[in-house]
């Protein structure tokens, strides 16, 4: 099996504080959208989990790991909780939680797609469903609050072209069996490096060629 690319403690770990971070974006989003308590925890579980549930429930690893191991729901709730009573405190130190998201969009990237493998999918399939597990949750938060995923707006730095990028490497090191804790945690890095650079820069993706001239009659 690759997907268990380090010890099962160190694993734990990563994962639970990706997704406390995933969880508190989606908390100081409800925030932002002035949701009540329980629009707070919705927003923070769909964000933290809603990426490894979709991906769980494609390759039929069922019931999702979401729903089978207490801390993956515990803790988004605490972190809705930090939110609920900190979300000032939070939201200034937004640039920290961008950095610890963007290692969280490293991480399980890489996880969710040598688990997709694990299940027999295909390299394009894996690449697919380790860009899901990476940004699922956050196009799942921003539908709930009814605003324009992020990804898909053009005047966001990129955030799906890093996790395509590390889900890639990740499938190239599967199929030249190199894929373990360090070549693991090396595309999980290249990944975040890409996205940490993204935010720095503001790159962004190109929009449609000549969409400029195309559209001189719009208002």
């Amino acid at each position: 099996m690759t997907s268990q690319l380090f010890s099962p403690d160190v694993e734990q770990v990563l994962d639970l504080s990706g997704i406390f971070v995933f969880a508190l974006s989606g908390g100081l989003l409800a925030v932002r959208k002035n949701f009540d308590v329980f629009g707070i925890a919705v927003l923070a579980e769909a964000t933290a989990l809603g990426g490894g549930v979709i991906r769980d429930l494609v390759i039929g690893a069922v019931p999702p790991a979401a729903f089978t191991n207490t801390g993956y729901l515990v803790t988004p709730l605490l972190a809705a909780v930090v939110v609920f009573f900190l979300h000032p405190e939070v939201a200034r130190i937004n640039r920290t939680v961008q950095t610890l998201d963007a290692l969280g969009l490293g991480l399980f990237c890489v996880t969710g797609t040598a688990k997709a493998h694990d299940y027999g999918l295909g390299v394009v399939a894996s690449i697919a469903l380790g860009t899901i597990t990476a940004a699922g949750g956050g196009v799942i938060r921003d539908v709930l609050a009814n605003e324009t995923p992020s990804l898909l707006r053009w005047d966001r730095s990129l955030y799906a072209v890093p996790a395509i990028v590390g889900s890639v490497l990740t499938a190239l090191l599967i199929s030249t069996d190199s894929l373990d804790g360090v070549t693991g945690s090396a595309s999980a890095l290249f990944a975040f490096g890409i996205r940490m650079l993204a935010i720095r820069y503001e790159w962004r993706a190109p929009r449609a060629w000549h969409r400029g001239s195309s559209n001189s009659g719009e208002t």
